[in-house]
């Protein structure tokens, strides 16, 4: 954990020139610099002094849905849909090992740092081997363990096992990572280990981890399994559904769902560039869900679907694909837009994070707007999620200290390489 203090002077915050402490790993003191002259409380402590050179602060993204390593399977499965991008997924992925996803991870993270996510919520297999990398890498994580074992009851009793183990070993992990439990999809996972999946989580209180309603296909089958009922009726009839569950894709939904994930606060995650890439769907009901109460996210998926990590661009697409189907302009507003993108990520996964307030963890980008994106009257926010691109994230701070400066993160020649290296066990 970082020590000390640091004051950011000479930044802008909400327009307005600013200083930033930061006391450990929590913003201390924020005030307005009225007169270039530095408030003697900021002045305790010997703080070191980082002059920001009018760049101006914002939040950090927390990406809410990833599965991080397939950064290295990027492109893999064009052109296909669902059912069939999961077998050509699965084929490979019965090659990779805990080096792969170290790797992988590794690649994940300096693409999200420099992309200015600075949390990720990740389910994937080697979950060991995925933290190692994301705490070397200095960014926050939330790493589960994946329960997927299409009804193997001896799969199942291995995974239930595996979990309990890793939970334990989670208690002496960093404080910038958390262990969830993760349960794939109502057609991977068998009814007695969803089940288990969420007694555990909420007895621990845990994050549970889930795809949910992601393709007609997977609406159908379920109704024609369960009686009828929707994804999101079945687990919540089998008491799966509640504030702790983060709830991927969330695409295809009923009056009904929309009124149960509402009513139990799960937290769903729009992964727009996955669910049009893969042909999943475009019609995300942000506002009937926000209407209803559940809390909104945004997530990237994984780089076999989506192909990148960049939260920025998922972040615009998603608004403005929200505007073209309803024909609405007003839907999705900037300041909605830009919650779903941070405070509320950082709220699902349990993270006092997501922006920037005294007490809450230091966790904040550095723009850099001298470029052309940003030679406009419009508000800041609205030139950096409409116009500009994620190169304008000049610095970011994570739990406090610096982890990227000037576009620089420590070690990156080495983890591309790495990451080159890695793939050739697909040879």
């Amino acid at each position: 954990m970082p020590v000390g203090k640091t004051v950011l002077k000479n930044v802008l915050l909400d327009g307005v020139r600013s200083f930033i402490q930061i006391d450990g790993n929590r913003f201390g003191v924020i005030c307005p610099d009225k007169d270039g002259v530095m408030p003697e409380i900021l002045l305790s402590d010997d703080p070191v002094i980082v002059d920001c050179g009018g760049k101006t602060a914002v939040p950090a993204f927390f990406n809410a849905h990833t599965h991080a390593a397939m950064t290295l399977m990027r492109g893999v499965g064009e052109d296909m849909v669902l059912d069939k991008w999961l077998n050509a997924i699965w084929e490979l992925e019965s090659k990779i090992d805990g080096p792969f996803v170290h790797d992988g991870t590794a690649v994940a993270c300096l693409e999200m740092i420099k992309s200015g996510t600075l949390c990720f919520n990740d389910m994937y297999w080697h979950p060991q081997d995925a933290l190692r990398a994301a705490v070397n890498s200095g960014v926050r994580s939330v790493i589960s363990h994946v329960m997927l074992d299409l009804g193997d009851a001896e799969k199942a009793a291995a995974q239930k096992e595996a979990c309990v183990a890793l939970y334990e070993q989670s208690k002496s992990w960093p404080s910038t990572a958390s262990f969830a439990v993760a349960a794939h999809a109502v057609y991977t996972v068998c009814e007695d280990s969803f089940i288990w999946a969420a007694q555990f989580a909420r007895a621990h209180g845990l994050k549970l981890h889930i795809h949910l309603s992601e393709s007609q296909k997977e609406v159908a089958d379920c109704k024609a399994a369960h009686g009828g009922l929707s994804p999101v009726e079945y687990l919540d009839r089998i008491g799966v559904l509640s504030d702790n569950v983060i709830a991927a894709h969330c695409l295809h939904l009923s009056e009904n769902d929309i009124r149960i994930l509402g009513e139990r606060k799960v937290s769903c995650v729009h992964n727009v560039n996955s669910n049009l890439k893969i042909s999943s769907g475009h019609r995300f009901l942000y506002n009937e869900l926000r209407d209803a109460g559940a809390n909104v996210c945004i997530g990237t998926d994984g780089c076999a679907s989506s192909n990148n990590l960049d939260m920025l661009e998922a972040t615009k697409t998603s608004a403005l694909l929200q505007k073209g189907w309803r024909l609405d302009p007003s839907s999705m507003p900037l300041d909605e837009l830009f919650r779903c993108a941070t405070v509320n990520g950082a709220k699902a996964m349990g993270i006092d994070s997501g922006e920037i307030r005294t007490g809450a963890l230091a966790d904040m980008l550095l723009i850099d707007t001298d470029n052309s994106h940003f030679l406009s009257p419009a508000p800041m926010l609205a030139n950096y999620i409409y116009s500009a691109h994620s190169d304008c994230v000049d610095s970011a701070i994570c739990d406090g200290r610096f982890i990227m400066k000037g576009r620089v993160v420590s070690g990156e020649r080495e983890i591309l390489q790495a990451g080159r290296e890695a793939m050739k066990i697909f040879q």
